[in-house]
């Protein structure tokens, strides 16, 4: 493959309300030769004028390879004509080197209202396509441009939803030429036919992902289009949750790190926040809601999320100390209980712990806990030992996960954290996702010498995940230290990504 390539271009005139337009669509693939790179159509229309046209990231294909598109719509005015034929080529500049697709020095052609057109002899090819799956949406539609010369007698879409476990076949519909109007003249380097239009839909209801590779068949022959050996794939985003202590409105410029960490939550589009030492003024134990951090922090992300916080227990002798959970998608069976043995709120060991069921699109229904529970001399044991009770009877089998997440007060490797993995129920998930190898040996191989491989791990803060949820952690990090956002809190804050298994 060339290190840019055209692979269609779309030219169509259209007419709104006695006012024309044209729109001019181009789609191309380029090799993937640095993180910064400039990519641009060059054209020009009847008037001779030259324009640059600076194309857009469009879905990765693979490690060395990806699509970019750019799409540009032109008003006629009494002052401006419609472009007519155009005249245009590709530029890829990378590595301080600039790499052309002009055919060879001859520029394509794109006649006015000549509708999609596939170059470099292309004669199969899904046109259209994105790489994202809409929750509002329970079908995908996918277009494909099929040169009339192959005579094909049917295409079909081969997709699974699960990795190829299963495989199902959907046939497109033959609708018309894609274009309607004869060519002003021929296309340079374009397929000169005109190009036929197939379409077909997929019920991705219930999908996390999709994959699909399109055939077309004539009488004697297959043709393959399986995104140069990679299949195409859709998927919803995967589902990213936040754990955070912070620090019950101890820390200096307060304020502005309570900016920072709404700016965190909108920059990384995370979906849940579990919060803990949420702090709101004691006002005589009636609280006061205008000061509550966790509602602070919701009201300063550009849409705000779905709350749910309760307090336990005065804190610093002037606050209502509490949890909290942000939510993306909308809570339901949401709920709040002590885990202590005691409920006096004048003692810091009673301590209580917020749960709600969110469901999130293309996973399904999630049980998620906001915890902070005591050291392990205050009460851990017996803390953990209800709270996990508790996780138990809110599970269904329509509960894809349980989480249990937040301030454990116990460190990796201690009497505490043995007791969970003990418990033979939940994992440490950022473990899962960072030190895959000491996982297995802690949660999976239950090897005599595991406390010895977190002598270095001092976390408190975690995300346990009930073992037999049906999804896995994708990746782990940890935000909110010096050099990420910055500190906000006595605590780091981690951020983990999880999609279905």
């Amino acid at each position: 493959m060339d290190k840019i390539q055209l692979l269609y271009v779309e030219n169509i005139v259209t007419r709104d309300n006695e006012v024309q337009q044209q729109t001019l669509n181009f789609f191309m693939v380029v090799e993937n030769l640095s993180y910064d790179k400039q990519v641009d159509v060059l054209w020009s229309g009847a008037d001779g004028i030259w324009h640059v046209l600076p194309a857009l990231f469009h879905s990765r294909i693979d490690s060395s390879k990806e699509y970019w598109q750019v799409t540009t719509r032109i008003q006629q005015t009494p002052a401006t004509a419609l472009p007519g034929n155009i005249s245009f080529s590709l530029r890829y500049r990378a590595l301080g080197k600039e790499f052309q697709d002009h055919h060879n020095g001859l520029n394509y052609l794109s006649p006015a209202n000549s509708g999609i057109r596939l170059a470099h002899d292309l004669q199969l090819l899904n046109i259209g396509f994105s790489d994202k799956l809409v929750s509002e949406r329970k079908f995908m539609s996918i277009s494909v441009a099929v040169d009339p010369t192959l005579e094909l007698e049917k295409v079909i879409i081969h997709w699974t939803t699960d990795n190829w476990s299963h495989v199902h076949q959907t046939p497109c519909h033959f609708r018309k030429s894609a274009h309607n109007k004869k060519l002003l003249s021929p296309s340079k380097g374009l397929n000169r036919g005109q190009v036929e239009l197939w379409k077909g839909r997929i019920n991705v209801t219930h999908a996390f992902r999709l994959q699909y590779c399109i055939a077309g068949y004539s009488k004697n022959r297959v043709w393959w289009d399986n995104n140069y050996g990679q299949n195409y794939a859709a998927r919803h985003k995967p589902l990213k949750v936040m754990i955070l202590n912070l620090h019950c409105y101890q820390e200096e410029h307060q304020d502005h790190k309570f900016s920072q960490i709404a700016k965190a939550i909108d920059d990384l589009q995370v979906d849940i926040v579990c919060l803990q030492e949420v702090a709101e003024l004691w006002n005589n134990g009636q609280g006061d809601w205008n000061s509550n951090s966790a509602r602070i922090i919701n009201d300063r992300l550009p849409k705000p999320f779905n709350l749910h916080t309760d307090w336990s227990h005065m804190g610093f002798d002037k606050y209502r100390e509490g949890v909290a959970i942000l939510s993306r998608y909308p809570m339901s069976n949401h709920d709040a209980r002590y885990v202590s043995e005691s409920a006096d709120i004048y003692s810091i060991h009673s301590r209580k712990v917020v749960n709600a069921q969110i469901n999130v699109p293309g996973i399904g229904a999630l049980n998620v806990f906001s915890a902070h529970l005591s050291w392990w001399e205050d009460g851990f044991a017996g803390q953990f030992k209800r709270l996990s009770e508790w996780a138990a009877t809110t599970h269904s089998r329509a509960v894809k996960a349980t989480l249990l997440c937040g301030d454990f007060n116990i460190a990796a490797g201690s009497v505490g954290y043995q007791l969970v993995v003990q418990s033979n129920e939940y994992e440490d998930q950022f473990l899962a996702a960072e030190r895959q190898g000491i996982f297995e040996k802690i949660f999976r191989v239950n090897d005599p010498y595991w406390s010895h491989y977190l002598a270095d791990d001092y976390r408190i803060d975690y995300i346990f995940m009930n073992k037999h949820s049906s999804l896995k952690v994708t990746a782990g990090e940890v935000l909110f230290t010096d050099d990420y956002y910055g500190r906000v809190s006595d605590h780091c804050g981690y951020l983990m990504t999880f999609e279905p298994k």
